[in-house]
């Protein structure tokens, strides 16, 4: 089967997000606006979660969904047979996405007032529903040694404040693109362990991995951590099904499961979505021959973007990905501000991006571009980055 990542499928007017709110987020209403920012893709979803989605919907008859055991059986075979970690459904807790899910072991397992560390920069959604559950974020800047980044865990023992609680890990990293190392892996969890921390290992973009680097979870290189490990996976990011929101923590300790399910059943939160199970059910169990098309295509995406930023931008460079569809672009070498890049790229070029302070410390000079789109947009919008930093 053959998939066309190349068609544009106009997404304005249909309530999206990364297209139809660049107005509201960023001031950006220019109509010929290109969407850089919001973590989803261009491109439709595999045949078969279409397929199954409308089955359903061709039933007619939209009731509360009952067992979830298919679906947490379709997401162990899928990390069993994509990344070799074998585990028990029943280790297996619905979340509505892995933000929500988030929230949720926070007020499962810290107090109010109690620390949480993140290596920094990090995905923007930890300092958010971090403080927004009124914990305190923990930020510990990340070393960059030929060009990526290194948890530097000789830092964060030195700053431990008596507080901290939770660490959360972005594995592969949002918005570097680093693909953790066994050893690193296995450093952080005896740091956890020596310190009485859960950690939280988020992994969502485990499967969105380029040719070279291999994610392991951190279960399976650290399996000595299991009594105070979370792990968050999902489809939704795989397969562009963000708008399912629906997430899976796998805990493997009975106890630490046992309080999120707690959390998770105060909340209210114990049903889950249908379609979003169905969507995510199909993808997992159907989905490989899609995402076998769709790496390659984003690798192209990748190398384009890198090469002709460097191009089009005197002194901009992209951190070298391993995986994700983040290109994480340092401008300090532009010697420009803050302030002046960015007016050149969403008011110049007219580009919606994600501002690279909203990461935490090390991002002040950085932008993140997200190039899970058709090439055309891609090669327009550098066009216009070369305009807008011509001077």
């Amino acid at each position: 089967m053959t998939f066309d990542f190349d068609r544009v499928i106009d997404r304005r007017n249909t309530n999206c997000d990364k297209w139809d709110r660049m107005g509201t987020a960023l001031g950006l209403d220019a109509p010929d606006a290109i969407a850089m920012w919001v973590a989803d893709m261009d491109f439709e979803a595999p045949p078969a979660v279409q397929r199954d989605l409308r089955r359903a919907i061709d039933h007619g008859v939209f009731g509360y969904y009952g067992a979830t055991t298919s679906w947490r059986e379709a997401c162990a075979q899928w990390v069993k047979r994509r990344h070799g970690w074998e585990i028990d459904p029943a280790w297996i807790s619905a979340t509505p996405g892995i933000v929500s899910a988030l929230g949720l072991i926070i007020q499962a397992l810290s107090e109010p007032g109690d620390d949480v560390i993140v290596f920094s920069p990090a995905y923007h959604a930890f300092r958010r529903i971090i403080e927004a559950n009124g914990r305190n974020i923990h930020n510990v800047p990340m070393l960059t040694e030929q060009g990526r980044y290194r948890m530097d865990l000789d830092r964060a023992r030195a700053e431990l404040t008596g507080r901290d609680r939770i660490v959360f890990l972005c594995s592969p990293h949002n918005p570097g693109g680093r693909v953790w190392d066994r050893d690193e892996l296995v450093a952080l969890a005896q740091f956890c362990e020596e310190n009485d921390l859960i950690l939280v290992s988020d992994e969502i973009h485990n499967d969105l991995v380029y040719p070279g680097a291999t994610h392991i979870p951190t279960a399976v290189a650290a399996p000595f951590i299991a009594s105070r490990l979370i792990t968050c996976v999902a489809a939704t990011k795989t397969f562009n099904l963000a708008g399912a929101h629906v997430g899976a923590c796998i805990t493997q300790d009975a106890e630490l499961r046992k309080k999120l399910d707690a959390r998770i059943a105060a909340c209210g939160l114990a049903g889950v979505d249908m379609f979003g199970i169905i969507a995510t059910q199909a993808a997992w169990r159907e989905g490989e021959e899609w995402l076998a098309a769709l790496i390659p295509y984003l690798d192209g995406n990748r190398q384009l973007f890198d090469t002709g930023i460097a191009r089009a931008v005197p002194g901009a460079r992209s951190m070298p990905l391993q995986a994700t569809y983040l290109a994480w672009v340092d401008f300090e070498g532009t010697g420009l501000s803050r302030e002046d890049i960015m007016t050149r790229i969403v008011d110049r070029a007219r580009i919606g991006v994600s501002p690279g302070p909203g990461f935490g410390p090390g991002g002040e000079l950085r932008v993140r571009f997200n190039f899970a789109t058709q090439r055309h947009f891609i090669r327009d919008a550098l066009s216009r980055l070369e305009e807008a930093f011509r001077d």
